[in-house]
């Protein structure tokens, strides 16, 4: 079987941390046992919120990676908006330490009406003109672009415009329906450009792939086209060597960001009745977060009085966040409260599904994250506003725990596992080049 090329155009890859590196990381993980070779291109010099080198141990060996340096803005940001140089920006609006002033306001102003469509715009020509140049001495089957941040979209589609190479178009979240695109205050010109070239992006891109079927219809409505659905998964070797549960705590935990639109407060309400009711949640109840949590988050457990339950984790490596989130009677899936809600299935989820541990879905009942949850018979999905289904799987949860019985049934888990998604993937890869 001839092994054919992709280039895939990511911003994120190890040792950036977080959500945006893992999908294609692990796609590229496997792409080699379905006959094709992953080329990476990726920025030398990136503003990642977080770093985490053991996910270096996932990247294929001797795969090849081309770097070239990116200039970003977020030092004039960080000056204008107050921040510290050395302090990190966070994805999607989340705060870990104060509340956005008047000086955040305004430079998100600008960051959103500036830099269009996002903080990398700057990379866009340089790469394009480098990979042409690059691609005339490398042969390659199709590329691939990741986004957000959505410039990887624009360089493909740079590169299509040019040498008409086979292009997927990855959308990891939506571009003009993501939740804050709101938060971002864009003026009627720059919603206008963003919707343009998200278009242009939907409508010259020979195969698009997004991660649930939400998203997908979302898109769908932009470009009246086919849009495909490969989901996020969980990697088998990752989840190789979890312990069994231990009943020392009722620990609901938390695995990954949690920004203010995320933010569960009828959990808070119903544990704060809870803890002052009964004595089991008073002894056994541990609320736990592990990644990074917005300070509205904490402000509520203050004002619910849950604090003396806390344990902020903050951020962890994947591998140690996975076995800790493992430790856990309840795992965590607060989804955002924001018109969008039925489309988001988070990546966190999949591997929610992995560990076997009952999840909490916060969210709607009709949204994809539910109905994955109702399939795979692993958790509950309780309303934004469902306050008695809530108490209700609380005590009969506790019950279960005080048994030593709380599980769950995970049921066809395996079709989102990483390999076989990525054969998926592979399968649509093919589909572009097909007779070429």
């Amino acid at each position: 079987m001839k092994v054919k090329k992709v280039l895939i155009i990511s911003y994120y890859w190890p040792p950036s941390a977080g959500a945006g590196v893992q999908r294609w990381l692990k796609f590229s993980k496997y792409l080699r046992d379905f006959g094709w070779e992953p080329i990476i291109y990726t920025p030398e010099n990136p503003e990642y919120p977080e770093t985490d080198i053991s996910l270096a141990a996932d990247i294929p060996e001797s795969v090849q990676v081309v770097k070239r340096r990116i200039w970003e803005p977020y030092q004039l940001y960080k000056l204008f908006s107050g921040r510290k140089q050395s302090e990190k920006v966070q994805a999607g609006f989340l705060s870990e330490n104060k509340k956005p002033g008047m000086a955040e306001r305004a430079a998100t102003w600008l960051r959103g009406n500036l830099f269009i469509p996002d903080a990398r715009r700057h990379w866009i020509k340089p790469s394009v003109r480098y990979l042409t140049s690059w691609l005339k001495e490398n042969q390659i089957d199709a590329m691939v672009s990741t986004g957000p941040p959505h410039s990887m979209h624009m360089i493909a589609l740079g590169l299509k415009e040019r040498l008409g190479i086979p292009w997927l178009a990855d959308f990891r979240d939506p571009w003009t329906q993501i939740d804050f695109y709101h938060h971002l205050m864009l003026t009627r010109r720059a919603d206008a450009r963003h919707k343009h070239m998200e278009a242009k992006v939907l409508t010259h891109a020979d195969r698009v792939v997004t991660v649930s079927p939400g998203c997908a219809k979302g898109l769908k409505e932009i470009c009246s086209r086919n849009i495909e659905v490969i989901t996020n998964g969980f990697d088998p070797d990752d989840v190789a060597d979890i312990p069994d549960f231990r009943y020392e705590a009722f620990s609901i935990t938390h695995l990954g960001s949690m920004n203010a639109d995320r933010n569960p407060t009828i959990l808070w309400q119903a544990l704060e009745k809870l803890s002052k009711q009964d004595r089991f949640f008073r002894d056994k109840l541990k609320l736990r977060f592990i990644g990074k949590t917005d300070i509205s988050v904490f402000e509520s457990l203050t004002y619910y009085g849950l604090e003396q339950f806390v344990e902020n984790l903050s951020y962890l490596p994947h591998n140690d966040a996975i076995k800790e989130a493992g430790k856990s009677a309840v795992l965590l899936l607060a989804l955002n409260n924001t018109p969008n809600v039925t489309g988001i299935a988070p990546g966190k989820m999949y591997e929610y599904l992995a560990l076997k541990r009952p999840i909490l879905c916060i969210g709607p009942d009709h949204g994809d994250a539910a109905r994955i949850i109702r399939e795979t018979e692993s958790g509950v999905t309780v309303g934004f506003k469902d306050m008695d289904k809530l108490l209700k799987t609380m005590n009969m949860w506790a019950s279960q725990f005080t048994n030593k019985t709380l599980t769950s049934s995970n049921l066809l888990v395996d079709r989102y596992s990483r390999p076989e998604l990525t054969k998926d993937m592979a399968a649509v890869l093919n589909s572009m080049v097909k007779g070429r």
